[in-house]
């Protein structure tokens, strides 16, 4: 009995001895895995053009549900005439013999929106569009699209101030496409500058782009509350009828700049089974972009945007700032972390480009966003930072890209998220962009984009050369840009895949003139 006791004891100290060595050897081997050996496989792409599924409804006419047109969308009458309206089989009808200019009330002005409006064909002379006008009217901003005997002709910027016309002249920068259907007109606003696409099928068309933050500055705080929006119709013999239109915070025309919130720590904000995003909606140029928050199921390919977010400055305007990491403080339960201040770009001659503290009590990953907006000590051409608290050390450690002969990724340190941040390594050799930090395992390591058609891996942090990604089917071929943000997240126990990257691509949007950064495409890809 006493034998068959200890035998018994003797197997159980055996088992309890090899689980603690598997755990032990399976804890080492997470521990010792290196980036460089795990490849990624694509799972998907898709590109986000103006996705009606993902548009956040701001307002809407839709004369299919109105009832009482007067009060639920008031006219104001700018011509001695006035046009007839009238609501028949779901289609706002405006019509008149003589010369009328009407404006119709939708909404609110938003001048990071994007205002869209389906119109049958138009009949005879006229111009359809939007205007964001105050009050009294005195102040004016109007975008329309002229057409004559059914064919669009030309689209104007026209902004009044003080009742003066001050700018009246085309924007249209490619011709306008001979259409004799029903079109979409699309004027998406960013802030500073717009662009006007007309859709009949297919991909939007670009035909008119404009900047005006120098005539009438819309990302003014006093703009938006006191300023609405408006559909114009414009006749002189003329009729033209609307099935419907809105305002909706929308995808833009490419999504860049891909970075997940996270914690303090690094680790990746798990809600409700997805992951955050901040990623850029696309505009044109450097000032014409704005920050968008994604969500996205691991499991799935079901990006979905959430909102956007301005940056309050406290010097009166509202910026659309990108290449923002975004982290929650759990212990301040704050919502803080860093942007960069591309919106220098509108005003080049007294403004310049840095990375900013961004801060917000109030979740900023839903709808119109705003959070407040600290210089930091780094000023110049740098962007794309990613910062982690590194407990080892009780310190705030900071990646990002400085353009030193080419953008070129380097480290720095503060004692507080928010203090001076000095720099601790790096420059790298190689060129740098979409820099960020991860760990694998239980080790931190730095990764980057590049010119080169790399991704590099980096230590942490020295910031020595480590390896390259290894990617099946990369985010690029012979003609597109590498420079793309590699953007990798470590996932907890228990999702199809352990670690899990959405990247993007560098393909512009065709037809826009000018600087123009209106890339990519989303690719996802999970690491085995």
């Amino acid at each position: 009995m006493t034998i068959t006791l200890l035998h018994g004891t003797y197997r159980i100290v055996l088992g309890i001895l090899f689980l603690f060595a598997f755990s032990l050897s399976t804890l080492n081997a997470q521990q010792a895995i290196h980036p460089s050996n795990i490849k990624f496989i694509r799972q998907g792409v898709q590109r986000l053009i103006f996705d009606s599924q993902q548009a956040i409804l701001l307002a809407k006419l839709d004369p299919s549900s109105i009832v009482g047109l007067s009060s639920m969308h008031p006219q104001t009458i700018y011509s001695a005439d006035t046009a007839k309206l009238s609501i028949h089989k779901g289609l706002l009808r405006v019509a008149s013999p003589q010369y009328t200019e009407t404006s119709i009330w939708l909404g609110a002005c938003n001048p990071f929106a994007t205002y869209s409006a389906q119109v049958e064909a138009p009949k005879g002379k006229g111009a359809i569009g939007f205007e964001f006008a105050n009050s009294g009217n005195t102040d004016r901003f109007q975008v329309v699209m002229n057409f004559k005997d059914g064919q669009y002709k030309d689209v104007v910027l026209k902004i009044v101030l003080n009742k003066i016309i001050v700018h009246e002249q085309s924007i249209v920068t490619t011709p306008i496409p001979s259409i004799n259907g029903p079109i979409e007109l699309i004027l998406q606003m960013f802030g500073s500058g717009l662009n006007v696409y007309i859709q009949e099928s297919g991909l939007p068309i670009s035909i008119a782009q404009a900047d005006f933050s120098q005539l009438l500055d819309l990302r003014r705080i006093e703009v938006m509350h006191s300023f609405q929006s408006r559909l114009v119709c414009v006749l002189d013999k003329g009729e033209i009828s609307i099935s419907h239109a809105r305002s909706a915070l929308t995808t833009g025309v490419g999504q860049a700049d891909i970075r997940a919130i996270t914690h303090k720590d690094g680790s990746p904000y798990l809600d409700k089974g997805r992951l955050w995003y901040t990623l850029s909606i696309r505009g044109r140029g450097l000032d014409h972009h704005l920050q968008g928050v994604f969500s996205l199921n691991p499991s799935a390919f079901d990006l979905k945007l959430e909102g956007i977010i301005v940056f309050d400055r406290d010097d009166g305007l509202l910026r659309n700032e990108i290449s923002s990491h975004i982290f929650y403080d759990d212990d301040a339960k704050m919502w803080r972390g860093f942007t960069t201040g591309f919106s220098f770009a509108a005003n080049p001659q007294k403004e310049q480009k840095q990375i900013w503290f961004i801060e917000s009590k109030v979740d900023p990953r839903f709808g119109f966003s705003i959070m407040k907006a600290k210089p930091t000590n780094m000023v110049g051409d740098i962007e794309d930072s990613h910062i982690i608290y590194d407990t080892r050390v009780n310190k705030w450690r900071l990646l990002t890209c400085e353009n030193t002969g080419g953008y070129k990724a380097i480290l720095l340190e503060s004692d507080t998220w928010n203090g001076i941040y000095k720099r601790i390594a790096g420059p790298v050799q190689a060129n740098s962009t979409g820099t960020s930090l991860q760990q694998i395992g239980n080790t931190w390591y730095c990764f980057s984009g590049s010119s080169e058609r790399k991704i590099f891996i980096y230590t942490y942090p020295d910031l020595q050369p480590a390896g390259i990604l290894q990617i099946d089917l990369p985010p690029w071929d012979d003609k597109a840009g590498s420079r793309v943000w590699p953007n990798i997240i470590q996932l907890p126990d228990g999702y199809a895949t352990k670690y899990i990257a959405l990247m993007m691509d560098r393909y512009n949007y065709p037809g826009l003139k000018g600087p123009n950064w209106t890339y990519g495409a989303l690719y996802l890809y999970y690491g085995y």
